[in-house]
């Protein structure tokens, strides 16, 4: 699931930061960390340095034409 969000928002003309906690050195420390935050998934996307949600709610978002709003919104795309 991880990699249709991340082909999500390439398409959308997104450049995101992308942190792939398998590949990285202390990357259940950062899941761990995550889920203390309140993110029960990964992936765990943020949008303005906002929680948004897990796959789940990003699709939810893409769907409802949320999603580019909020991608707008927070400078990651232009329209």
């Amino acid at each position: 699931m991880c990699h249709s969000i991340k082909q999500l928002f390439y398409e959308l003309g997104a450049s995101p930061a992308i942190h792939e906690l398998d590949r990285e050195a202390h990357g259940r420390e950062l899941e761990w960390a995550l889920r203390s935050l309140g993110c029960p998934a990964v992936p765990a996307v943020f949008i303005g340095g906002r929680f948004v949600g897990s796959a789940k709610e990003i699709l939810s978002l893409h769907l409802d034409g949320s999603l580019k709003q909020m991608l707008i919104h927070a400078n990651a795309i232009w329209f």
